[in-house]
Order: structure tokens, then C-alpha cells, then sequence
């Protein structure tokens, strides 16, 4: 197992293989130096939406095995990885691990120092902890759905990013990283329980700040961060596309008048809600006369807070994206470069996904069991 670049180099994980939020967790420690091993289940029926290997691209960077958890032999094969490993992932409904044998007790007997990462819904315990859910369902409850969308419309479902991927693969990793700086200080692992209804919670707390502040207060659509301000909104422009504003702060708001051709003393007082109909209404008009091209050109270099709104299409070939390498091509697959960036120790370029094929358990396992206990976990069939 050759030693990997980036500022995680060293930290084993093992991950148990499942959907959403745990795969993401798990690719990005890898994409920053992390050796990961991916336990796929026999049959990988059902684990997210089928394609291509190669399409999957929260897989990539780490090796895979096939076993069959109801096989004795696997879980020990399990335990024995568990046994050199900082941390291990595992996103199944609460007690399924234990029932397997691979809970944290056991887990935890065969490594004291593993940091066992729990990433579900509901989370460990409470009422809901053993029901089903998605995405919708967690922001749902958190109260966040709610306060999405245009103001008279219900709330707008957003794509599952704030959900499965920030409130979870993102809340997972963060734990899992703190749980690995304390074993290593203090000799001892533990649980981390990354539930994304907390992880959304936690999501929101500058938001119930502005809540309780009496800030935050209006109905759906009606408030500063949520489309009701006329200058933090997307607007259609002449050719169909749409440009985005973000003009809070007042002499950005001054300058985006200026710019568009419209007197500023006509709108005096840019935090007047009275006036806020009026304004939107005087922006739509004027985005309306113009293609988009034409007001990115007038825009640029501005401090208007502004940007087009792109496709993932034209968001890959963006100049600033481009220039970062922001997006890169991966085994003919575009997908996002490893991040955040380290000056000191950068990542290596990604690795497509490799299938959990027989053929490369001895480079799946290479470095953390000897080839004695490979070979005998060859012998008893226990790759599937």
C-alpha cells in the first residue's frame, strides 16, 4: 500500500459500505491522504442509483472488498481491519451493526483507540431512530424546508446537498476528525453519533440567531436571506438566463443602482420593506432588457456582489473555475479537484472507483493485514 499525499496521510479508515452521506464522508477523507478501505455488501443491489462504476465518483480513491456480513468469517475479517484503524463509517438504521457483531462494543474491544462513526437520519436514539427517511424528511423536521421558497408558493424542495451532504457527510467527517485528535491524545476512541437532523440544526444556528433577534421573522419569502429582499434575488434576463444579486451591504447596493441606471434617490432607504415590491419590480424590468452576456460584461470587476446563474455545464468551463481547477476530468468523468486546499501538503489527483473484485483483494489489503491472513481468508471463500 503506497503512502498517500495530502495532510490525512496515515489515518485508516475502514468503511462499511452504504449510501448518501457515509460514501461522501468516506471520499473526502480520502481525496486529503486518508488510506480507506470500502466493505461492499454481497449483493450491492439497492445502494443508491445504479450506473457505472466509474459514474459513482464518491467512490473513488480507495480500495473495495465484496463479503458477505452474515458470514462469521467476514465479520472477523472486519474486526481485523477495525484492528489498525483510526476510524470506521457505518450509515445502517440503529442495532443493525450490533447484530452483525460489529457494534462498538466489539468494535471498540478489538481497537480501544477506533472512533466509530454513526452517520443516520434520526440519529441513535429518540422516537424517529429507527425510521425510515431522506433528505426532505431531515430538513423537513428541522424546520429549515419550511422556510424555503418564494413567498405565497410551499416551501421549494432544494436538491439533497444541505441534507445527506452537509448536514451529514460534512458533520460526519468534522466528527470523525475531532474523534481521531482526541485517541491520539488521550489513547481512547469512541462513538460519534452524526445525525443530519442535528447536523441541519447546527446548519441553522446563525439563522435562529437572527430569529430570536426578531430579524428573521417574517413569512417564506419575505425576509432579508430568502428572496424577499429585491437586491439578494435572481432575476430573468432577455435571453432567458438569469443573473444572481447579493447586493446587502449598502454601498454595494449603491453601486448595483449605478450600474443598472437607476437613481439612487429614487430608493433612499434600500432596508425599507415598503418599498421592496417597488424595487423588485425596477430590477426585473431592467434585467429583462439586457442578455446575460451583456451583464456579466457590465457587472465584472464590480463589487455589486453578483454572478451568473450557470448550469454544471457552464459552470466547468467558468473562467474562475478553470482558473482554480475548481473542476477537473477524471477517467473521462468532469467532478470536483480534492478540497480545501493545503499549501504544504496537497492532495494527489483523484483515483477513479475500483471494483471489489476477488482479483484485487490482495491490493485492497495490502498494508493492513499480512498476506498469511489474506491468503487464509482467500481459502475460506470469504470474498464474495
Amino acid at each position: 500500500m503506497a503512502q498517500r499525499q495530502g495532510p490525512l496521510s496515515g489515518v485508516k479508515v475502514v468503511e462499511l459500505a452504504g449510501i448518501g452521506p457515509g460514501p461522501l464522508a468516506a471520499m473526502m477523507l480520502a481525496d486529503l491522504g486518508a488510506t480507506v478501505i470500502r466493505v461492499d455488501r454481497k449483493q450491492p443491489s439497492g445502494l443508491g442509483a445504479p450506473r457505472p462504476l466509474r459514474f459513482d465518483i464518491g467512490l473513488r480513491n480507495r480500495e473495495s472488498i465484496r463479503i458477505d456480513l452474515k458470514d462469521p468469517h467476514a465479520v472477523e475479517l472486519v474486526l481485523e481491519l477495525v484492528a489498525s484503524a483510526d476510524a470506521l463509517i457505518e450509515g445502517f438504521r440503529p442495532g443493525v451493526m450490533e447484530r452483525l457483531g460489529l457494534g462498538p462494543d466489539a468494535c471498540l474491544a478489538r481497537n480501544p483507540k477506533l472512533v466509530y462513526g454513526r452517520v443516520t437520519g434520526w440519529g441513535q436514539d429518540g422516537p424517529l431512530a429507527h425510521t425510515a427517511g431522506h433528505d426532505i424528511n431531515y430538513i423537513a423536521l428541522s424546520g429549515l424546508l419550511n422556510a424555503i421558497g418564494r413567498q405565497g408558493q410551499p416551501p421549494t424542495v432544494p436538491l439533497n446537498v444541505v441534507g445527506d451532504y452537509a448536514a451529514g457527510s460534512m458533520y460526519l467527517a468534522f466528527g470523525l476528525l475531532a474523534g481521531v485528535l482526541n485517541a491520539r491524545a488521550s489513547g481512547q476512541g469512541q462513538v460519534v453519533d452524526a445525525a443530519m437532523v442535528d447536523g441541519v440544526a447546527t446548519l441553522l444556528a446563525p439563522l435562529l440567531g437572527l430569529r430570536a433577534a426578531g430579524m428573521f421573522n417574517a413569512p417564506r419569502g419575505g425576509n432579508l436571506l430568502d428572496s424577499g429582499a429585491p437586491f439578494y434575488d435572481v432575476y430573468e434576463c432577455a435571453d432567458g438566463a438569469f443573473i444572481s444579486v447579493g447586493a446587502i451591504e449598502n454601498k454595494f447596493f449603491l453601486d448595483l443602482l449605478d450600474r443598472l441606471g437607476i437613481a439612487r434617490e429614487d430608493f433612499p432607504r434600500q432596508m425599507d420593506r415598503a418599498c421592496w415590491g417597488h424595487l423588485r419590480e425596477v430590477f426585473a424590468a431592467r434585467f429583462k432588457t439586457r442578455p446575460r452576456h451583456e451583464w456579466v460584461a457590465l457587472l465584472q470587476d464590480s463589487d455589486v456582489c453578483f454572478a451568473p446563474v450557470l448550469d454544471f455545464d457552464e459552470a466547468k468551463d467558468h473562467p474562475h473555475l478553470s482558473a482554480r481547477g475548481t473542476l477537473i476530468e477524471v477517467d473521462g468523468v468532469v467532478q470536483p479537484a480534492p478540497g480545501p486546499r493545503f499549501s504544504r501538503t496537497p492532495a494527489d489527483r483523484p483515483k477513479p472507483p475500483s471494483p471489489p473484485d476477488v482479483a484485487n483483494v490482495q491490493a485492497a489489503l495490502s498494508g493492513w493485514l499480512d498476506v498469511p491472513v489474506i491468503q487464509a481468508h482467500l481459502e475460506r471463500g470469504t470474498f464474495a
